[in-house]
């Protein structure tokens, strides 16, 4: 896919409903190295319709089967709270859990902590990580990510090979951050304290991507996520260029963005077909393998 016909593609997608979105890229704009390939999307919440978790997953996995998306990071679970209570996070968790039971051939949960409840975290980790089938946590906006607390999960984390997924953002136009929101360089604080263990940094910086992106370039334990935003030019070929691909993260943050708006970027960027298979898949099931093996999944 060249550049005009991402661009067009892309404002063709912003016109249509979410469904009709998802399956806006055609089959035609693959590479032939790329059809078939399997994307495994680390960064997903399902808030399509539904009468029950597994209902909501179910028409969440149709539209993922349009435009190739294999594997599915699952977190959270409607309705949002910015800073949840150990039971707002343990219902949500109970939600993916539900999700899991129907649908493990096609998703991998992530658990829902709050690190501000640190000892209903840590419990919370026990029971959906070590005891139950997730095979890692999602932070949102609970606490900043720099904060002490933090500590003894990663640590807990690193024990289990539990992948960390930190959402971050630079707020851009005077808006700010939420109160406790994340940013890159914060994430980057936490990954100074545990050397070896591998973050994912939820949308780099989402509004200031570019200063995300530098934010975390010199530690190498953590991997970009880029997805949730505009599919802006320049993004993902500055992420490769100061990272390097492996490094770099297929991610949808669905249902606030669609699966072929954030695919788009990936297939419409200036980067090599072999950069992009890293980023669609590679990288992500690479990531996830020692918590897969540690489980006994196939991956």
């Amino acid at each position: 896919m060249n550049r005009r016909d991402f661009f067009h593609a892309s404002a063709l997608a912003a016109t249509l409903p979410f469904a009709a979105r998802a399956a806006a890229p055609d089959a035609s704009a693959w590479d032939p190295e790329l059809r078939g390939l399997g994307i495994w999307d680390v960064h997903a919440h399902v808030g399509t319709p539904g009468a029950t978790p597994a209902k909501r997953m179910e028409a969440l996995i149709r539209i993922a089967d349009r435009v190739g998306v294999e594997r599915i990071c699952i977190c959270m679970s409607p309705p949002w709270h910015y800073e949840p209570t150990p039971e707002q996070f343990r219902q949500s968790n109970n939600d993916v859990l539900a999700i899991l039971k129907e649908w493990s051939s096609r998703a991998f949960g992530l658990v829902y902590l709050n690190p501000v409840h640190t000892q209903a975290s840590r419990d919370e980790l026990e029971r959906c990580v070590a005891d139950g089938p997730m095979i890692g946590i999602k932070l949102w906006v609970g606490t900043r990510c720099n904060r002490a607390e933090l500590d003894p999960i990663v640590q807990r984390a690193a024990e289990l090979k539990a992948l960390i997924l930190q959402h971050t953002w630079i707020k851009q136009r005077g808006k700010g951050n939420l109160p406790q929101e994340s940013t890159p360089m914060e994430l980057a604080e936490l990954s100074a304290r545990h050397p070896g263990v591998p973050l994912v940094c939820g949308h780099t910086g989402g509004g200031d991507w570019a200063l995300g992106i530098r934010a975390i370039r010199e530690r190498a334990d953590i991997r970009a996520d880029l997805g949730g935003g505009d599919p802006v030019y320049g993004e993902v070929e500055m992420a490769v260029r100061e990272l390097g691909a492996q490094r770099v993260l297929y991610g949808s943050d669905v249902n606030g963005r669609s699966f072929a708006s954030q695919i788009g970027r990936v297939l419409g960027a200036d980067i090599s077909v072999a950069d992009k298979k890293l980023i669609l898949r590679e990288n992500l099931r690479a990531l996830l393998l020692p918590a897969l093996q540690r489980k006994g999944y196939k991956a």
